[in-house]
C-alpha cells in the first residue's frame, strides 16, 4: 500500500479547481441555450391546453346550443308572501 504523497494531494487538488471553473465556463455558455429549450416547451405545453379547453368550451356550448329550446313563456313571478320585519328586542 502506498501512502499519498503532498505532491499527489497538490495535482488532485488542481485537478478538481480546474474541472470546476470548467465546468462554470461551459454553463455559462450553455446556460441561455438551455434556458430557451425549457421556454419554448413551457410555451408548447400551454398552447396545448389552451387548445384543449378551446375544443372542450366549444363543444359544450354547441350542444348546449343543440339542446336548448327557445321558450316563448316570460317566466313567473314568484309570489310575494310579504314584507320582511326586523324585529329589536327590548328589554
Amino acid at each position: 500500500m502506498e501512502t499519498a504523497s503532498f505532491t499527489g494531494l497538490l495535482r488532485t487538488l488542481l485537478w478538481i479547481v480546474f474541472i470546476y471553473y470548467v465546468l462554470k465556463f461551459l454553463m455559462r455558455l450553455l446556460a441561455p441555450y438551455l434556458f430557451q429549450q425549457v421556454v419554448k416547451k413551457a410555451e408548447q405545453n400551454f398552447k396545448q391546453q389552451q387548445q384543449q379547453y378551446q375544443q372542450n368550451y366549444q363543444e359544450q356550448y354547441s350542444q348546449q346550443n343543440q339542446q336548448s329550446k327557445p321558450k316563448n313563456e316570460m317566466p313567473r313571478e314568484k309570489k310575494k308572501v310579504g314584507e320582511y320585519i326586523d324585529f329589536e328586542e327590548i328589554k
